[in-house]
């Protein structure tokens, strides 16, 4: 498991919970409502052994919970709050790796459900609606930064 270099730092935490690549990856999975072992399985073409191993460090991690437990042969399982609260995440990288693409190169694209039209999410204030990946938005130091977060980042006042 990934160490955070910073303990304080909520990107080094975040990199802590994801950890690898799979993780993301079985999320996905999960969330787009493939639940069973043996639709995850499918899905990631992984060997059953490992995607065992993974599901249950995930399930360790808080981000996964068994859904069927009485379906032993091929058990279900749910994201739990945190294993959602991710999703907004994947979004997001989604968009991100399709970016670089021609609309006729994407393999995956998130689209409106009512309407089939692609969206293109991005991640705004809660209060404002503001897109916060626009200059004006930047990182400050927490009332709980420890000494190495404090070096790195300003403490930022409101109505400066």
């Amino acid at each position: 498991m990934t160490r955070a270099r910073i303990p304080d730092c909520p990107l080094a935490r975040s990199v802590e919970i994801i950890d690898r690549w799979w993780t993301l990856e079985i999320l996905h999975v999960v969330l787009c409502g493939h639940t069973r072992f043996s639709a995850i399985r499918r899905d990631l073409e992984t060997p059953a052994d490992v995607l065992a191993e993974r599901i249950a460090e995930l399930t360790e991690k808080g981000l996964l919970e068994a859904d069927d437990v009485d379906r032993t042969d091929d058990p279900a399982y749910r994201a739990t709050a945190l294993g959602r609260s991710l999703r907004p995440v994947l979004l997001v990288m989604a968009a991100f790796g399709n970016h670089r693409l021609a609309p006729e190169d994407r393999s995956v694209v998130l689209v409106d459900e009512e309407t089939g039209q692609e969206v293109d999410p991005v991640v705004v204030d809660r209060a404002t609606g503001r897109r916060i990946d626009a200059a004006g938005f930047v990182f400050a130091r927490g009332p709980k930064a420890g000494e190495q977060v404090a070096a790195r980042y300003p403490e930022v006042r409101a109505g400066r």
